[in-house]
């Protein structure tokens, strides 16, 4: 909706699969580098596919195989063991990036078949806290997954700003539980709402879009801009490693680096 299906009313707070993919990519790619994928067969797999191969590129790594499932596969040991194939012989550091939304992940599955035996990685996005809960049991279990890699659009402590600060508190109080995923993606696209109504000081759509596009504003994430050309909102990333803590009942991304706004800007996609 900020690309190739661009529509000049949307103004876009989420992340795009532009900035999933240099995020992610920027947690393990670079020369010398193997990388293979494994995605579910519709569009956010494929394009989540696509978007990371050429940030990955870009920084000097190679993409050998791309896996794509079925949405109806739950059993992943053939298209494990394609990924082991393709990547086993080659030289330097190797990983499997993960790109999944639905349930069946084929994660535990890279586990069982012990990937980390042919020198192979798992490394994907963050995801929501059910998803994170549902790893906790696999990274407990499965010492060789501790660790892996990953960028992440949000997760309650990688910010470290005063409004994110609110927000956790805040919801914490108000619901008994740390904010998700989404939830923060809510509240962003909530204070850029406020904050282009009060300085257009209307709701007419047209001084709206004047007035939105370029304009800067405060998330739980921090600072966020609308870029003019698509509207597309630059933000913050983080890259993390994923750990289990004896006090949490999900795996925790454990910060590595945030990646700026400006570091993690994505391709200009719309034509306009």
């Amino acid at each position: 909706i900020t690309g190739s299906a661009w529509n000049r009313y949307i103004f876009r707070t989420g992340r795009n699969s532009g900035q999933d993919a240099i995020s992610n990519a920027k947690a393990v790619a670079k020369p010398g580098v193997s990388l293979a994928a494994i995605a579910q067969d519709y569009a956010f797999g494929r394009d989540g596919v696509a978007a990371y191969k050429v940030a990955a590129e870009k920084l000097g790594a190679k993409m050998i195989h791309e896996e794509y499932c079925p949405m109806a596969q739950t059993d992943h040991t053939s298209s494990v063991q394609r990924i082991i194939d393709a990547l086993k012989d080659k030289p330097g550091e190797k990983y499997v990036f993960i790109v999944w939304a639905g349930k069946n992940p084929p994660l535990e599955q890279m586990a069982v078949m012990k990937v980390e035996k042919y020198g192979i990685k798992p490394t994907t996005g963050g995801n929501i806290l059910p998803v994170l809960k549902s790893w906790y049991p696999l990274l407990k279990a499965y010492e060789n997954l501790r660790g892996f890699p990953g960028g992440a659009y949000y997760y309650y402590e990688l910010p470290k700003n005063p409004v994110n600060d609110w927000f956790v508190k805040e919801h914490q109080a108000r619901f008994k539980e740390p904010p998700d995923f989404f939830t923060c993606g809510g509240f962003a696209a909530a204070m850029a709402v406020l904050q282009g109504i009060e300085k257009a000081k209307s709701t007419d759509a047209e001084k709206l879009i004047t007035t939105m596009e370029g304009m800067e504003f405060m998330t739980p994430k921090g600072r966020m801009y609308f870029r003019n050309i698509d509207h597309q909102a630059m933000q913050s990333m983080y890259i993390f490693k994923m750990d289990i803590k004896p006090d949490r009942e999900w795996t925790v991304p454990v910060l590595v680096r945030e990646v700026s706004p400006e570091e993690g800007m994505p391709p200009v996609l719309v034509k306009r």
